[in-house]
């Protein structure tokens, strides 16, 4: 009986793998079948470069490049070495040092960014922070003035209504339960430890 629900659950692990590998050759062939128009694209494009191969000619002997003060001052004092060349050598465009100045610029921005963005960051906590102190110094000034209208009225009401007691038991028995206590223990009876 086990070797036989073993043997069911071995042909239900195989049909649900070849069930898993269908539905994913099923979407293979649909991604396929959705991307012929752009392969097609793409070919024609590059049937289209193929055929202009010779014609073009990137000449760069009447290109003006400048590079701005702050990144060539960057670049000149910078720890790492960014540049290996000139911009221009034999009086044409070096790409590979172009290129090099233009990925230091991008760190740059990237850099000046991320430190903008911090200080964003640093100064909508620190206006937090003042708003949570603001309101801890109102939520404090109201607990002191609360103290100041509840606290002198209930240790005043705790005495008048200490006095009153103090009234009636004098008027019911004739002298404080306290001073009665003490004159019906006498002195010598009294131990003290």
């Amino acid at each position: 009986a086990y070797r036989m629900k073993q043997n069911d659950q071995n042909k239900n692990d195989k049909t649900e793998r070849i069930q898993k590998v269908r539905s994913m050759w099923t979407l293979i062939m649909e991604m396929l079948t959705s991307l012929k128009k752009e392969r097609e694209v793409v070919d024609s494009v590059l049937d289209v470069l193929e055929d202009c191969v010779g014609q073009c000619v990137l000449d760069c002997t009447n290109v003006v490049f400048s590079v701005p003060w702050l990144l060539a001052h960057r670049v000149e004092s910078g720890i790492h070495q960014v540049c290996t060349g000139n911009v221009y050598e034999a009086e044409k465009l070096n790409f590979l040092t172009v290129i090099q100045l233009l990925n230091e610029a991008l760190r740059t921005l990237r850099d000046e960014r991320c430190q903008s963005e911090l200080k964003q960051q640093f100064q909508v906590i620190e206006d937090k922070i003042n708003l949570h102190n603001e309101v801890l110094q109102d939520l404090e000034a109201k607990r002191l003035e609360i103290e100041q209208q509840h606290c002198p009225s209930m240790s005043g009401s705790t005495s008048r209504k200490q006095e009153d007691w103090q009234v009636n038991w004098k008027s019911f028995l004739g002298l404080c339960p306290f001073n009665l206590i003490l004159d019906q223990v006498p002195v010598s009876s009294v131990q003290f430890v």
